[in-house]
């Protein structure tokens, strides 16, 4: 008999778990990549059996998946589907959980731990799961994943490492970022290390800047009360943004094994130049969108960023004096995550002369998120000119190249290498350190009692024009989006 696998949600009642845990599972077992054993149990403290957990799934399913329900598979997975209500906090309620979880088992297994819980909880659970030794590899692998965020500061993300550190090793550690997890963020390593035509201009001597966007249309919504404690800072940068930095400017690593990945992405973090002082007010901007202060949730008279862009540089051989410019916001012009290299301009323009304005420097932009896709700008001559030029397009569409109706949700990916015990999506936890300890000063002067307020900007806008003004000072412009490409 082979053995089983169990997925433990804690957790489980809440709106991850049905908009996107259970249909990632779903769509991995309608493409036969779960294991031939396994069951699925929910944990959490509001009320449902397992029928009623069951339908909410299906619900969830239906309504956020990707693809048409299949009754026929849907039947099959529910199968394996099962909720005990409880909290960890009463020992009763996790015994019931384990007892159950053991009875559906029935002999040696695999188990993920998945914690879908408050980040306060984080630590609770995994010291009450290595109480009960139940973290014991003898029969089967022990994994724990872990949802962002990891810690508020590098202190709390520190001392979150060390606790879980009592307990678990690294290697049973998956702390997840959603962003790792997209087809073309996986496709930025494939693209840069695997065509020889780019690496050999990957660097600060074929390059002017990079550019890195993730923009939400949306404001805080829902999330204010949480959100108005954090800001954009904490709660775009510290995780998404500089994960995408370090793809960009890492080293080729030895083999895509997780650690000799995450070793050149470490370096990378190493290598950036901290902001202090004064150094944070000439390289960040800071803002906020109008009517922000009238979210219900929001506290009276809030400093609190809703944007921010910052100008960063790597110390290393490769990047050394490339400014890399990096913003993120809500209530943006469009949801949109991008990456944009923009590559200098010729040494010497022959045609000067005879040209009425500058040739369009080289750009390459890679689109995450929502037309997936890459984009490359180059120079070409207007037919029947004497020399008139054109900045014209190549571009590539997964829509239109790849017979897929959808691109993958990344949780069917993160959770499919959770499962294959493979770590190279999932952050270390000395990665985590590292970009907490860029963050923290910037953080630590905006919130500083005498610092400027957070520039106004309008709802649908790209943020407050101190922004524009942070590149114009190096002689450079945010580079037109991905719809602009269109």
């Amino acid at each position: 008999m082979s053995i089983t696998t169990t997925f433990i949600i804690f957790g489980a009642s809440g709106d991850l778990t049905q908009r996107r845990l259970l249909p990632a599972l779903f769509n991995l077992y309608r493409k036969d990549r779960l294991p031939p054993r396994f069951q699925i149990v929910g944990f959490s403290s509001t009320y449902y059996d397992d029928s009623t957990f069951r339908a909410r799934i299906r619900q969830g399913i239906e309504q956020f998946g990707q693809n048409n329900l299949d009754a026929a598979r849907w039947d099959e997975f529910a199968a394996n589907v099962y909720y005990c209500q409880g909290r960890v906090a009463n020992l009763s309620d996790f015994y019931h959980m384990i007892d159950k979880v053991k009875s559906l088992e029935n002999g040696p297994s695999d188990r993920i731990y998945y914690l879908a819980t408050p980040p306060q909880n984080f630590t609770e659970i995994i010291h009450v799961l290595g109480n009960e030794r139940l973290f014991d590899e003898t029969e089967g692998f022990r994994r724990v994943v872990i949802e962002k965020p990891f810690g508020t500061d590098f202190q709390s993300a520190r001392a979150l490492n060390q606790s879980i550190h009592q307990v678990l090793t690294e290697n049973q550690i998956y702390r997840i970022d959603h962003y790792l997890g997209k087809e073309t963020v996986q496709n930025l390593l494939v693209f840069r290390f695997s065509n020889a035509i780019f690496e050999p201009i990957w660097n600060r001597n074929y390059i002017d800047n990079v550019q890195i966007t993730v923009a939400e249309s949306v404001g805080v919504e829902h999330r204010a009360g949480y959100y108005d404690n954090v800001g954009v800072l904490r709660d775009m940068f510290q995780n998404h943004l500089l994960q995408l930095l370090t793809l960009i400017a890492m080293e080729p690593p030895s083999s895509f094994q997780a650690d000799h990945l995450r070793n050149e992405k470490s370096k990378v973090l190493m290598a950036v130049r901290p902001l202090m002082g004064k150094e944070v007010w000439e390289n960040c901007v800071h803002g906020q969108y109008e009517g922000y202060q009238n979210e219900p949730g929001v506290k009276e008279g809030s400093k609190t960023a809703t944007y921010a862009a910052l100008k960063l540089f790597i110390d290393n051989w490769r990047w050394q004096g490339v400014p890399f410019y990096l913003r993120s916001g809500k209530k943006l012009a469009e949801k949109t995550t991008e990456l944009s290299i923009q590559f200098k301009a010729p040494p010497h323009r022959m045609f000067s002369r005879l040209l009425h304005e500058p040739i369009s420097p080289n750009v390459l932009t890679v689109c995450l998120q929502p037309d997936e896709g890459i984009h490359l700008r180059f120079s070409a001559k207007v037919p029947d000119t004497v020399i008139d030029l054109k900045s014209v397009l190549m571009e590539f569409h997964y829509s239109t190249t790849f017979e897929f109706s959808a691109i993958p949700d990344a949780y069917e990916r993160l959770l499919l290498d959770v499962l294959n015990g493979d770590a190279s999506l999932f952050n270390r936890d000395d990665n985590v350190e590292l970009a907490w300890s860029l963050i923290d000063p910037i953080q630590e002067a905006l919130d500083a009692p005498d610092a400027p307020l957070p520039a106004r900007y309008q709802p649908n806008s790209w943020g407050p024009a101190q922004a524009d003004q942070l590149l114009a000072g190096d002689g450079f412009h945010w580079l037109p989006g991905c719809s602009q490409h269109k």
